[in-house]
């Protein structure tokens, strides 16, 4: 393409996924220490674009990233406005997202999580006949804030499976 015409629009990647958080030190605390993923910077930012950006006047945060395989984590802590609140939505509300993990040893990682306050919805579940990860073994995180993150651990033959 010539360097006098734009490519299309089009999405080029994944940047990040982002969760907002109440304690930017727990937070980073258990995406360090229990699933292994390097700080990769913490600063605070410019309020004022933040703001603009968000669409929430008074806006003042502290953000960190955290890399994972293959994709990075945004962390923000919002100190202001004042009128913040904390929403816990069920997986079956509108809004609702969460982010899963591929991992091993799925049984030490939720035990790990639970000494930063991150504790399974349920016991772990064996995945049924169907679906891209049929066998695998699957279990919901919350943290203290209600992130969930799914942790998916694979067959022991290490077969992800397939659709069917």
């Amino acid at each position: 393409m010539s360097a006098d015409r734009k490519a299309p629009p089009g999405v080029l990647g994944v940047h990040h996924t982002s969760f907002t958080v109440s304690s930017l030190d727990r937070a980073v605390a258990l995406w360090t220490e229990v699933f292994g993923f390097p700080l990769l910077s913490r600063a605070p930012r410019d309020n004022a674009i933040i703001a603009e950006v968000t669409g929430v006047p008074g806006a003042d945060v502290e953000i960190a990233y955290v890399r994972g395989p293959g994709h990075d984590i945004e962390l923000i802590e919002f100190r202001g406005p004042a009128d913040r609140a904390a929403v816990r939505p069920r997986p079956c509300d509108a809004g609702f997202s969460h982010v899963a993990l591929m991992v091993t040893g799925l049984d030490a990682l939720l035990a790990r999580g639970a000494l930063h306050g991150a504790h399974p919805v349920n016991p772990p579940v064996t995945n049924g006949r169907f679906g891209p990860i049929a066998g695998a073994r699957i279990a919901y995180l919350r943290d203290p804030d209600g992130i969930t993150i799914e942790l998916i651990e694979c067959r022991e033959d290490g077969v992800e499976g397939t659709l069917r």
